[in-house]
């Protein structure tokens, strides 16, 4: 199911609208956005408990979601 802008304020909080528009043009679910967020806010502890390092769609919005970080509200 593709995710609406409010799935992904729901997971990221405020962001601008060309971010949501991005996130959703990847084709993710809700599920992996939130596991692209939860790698980008907990990496070591994740490699700590040996999940290996995220692929397909959770890797591209990692490096989507890295990017845009410094733009975000605080």
């Amino acid at each position: 199911m593709s995710m609406t802008s409010e799935d992904v304020i729901a997971v990221l909080g405020p962001v601008d609208d060309v971010l949501v528009a991005d996130v959703i043009a990847t084709g993710a679910t809700a599920g992996e956005l939130a596991e692209a967020w939860a790698w980008i806010n907990s990496e070591e502890a994740l490699i700590g408990e040996g999940r290996r390092l995220p692929t397909g769609k959770v890797a591209e919005l990692v490096d989507l979601l890295s990017a845009d970080q410094d733009g975000w509200e605080e």
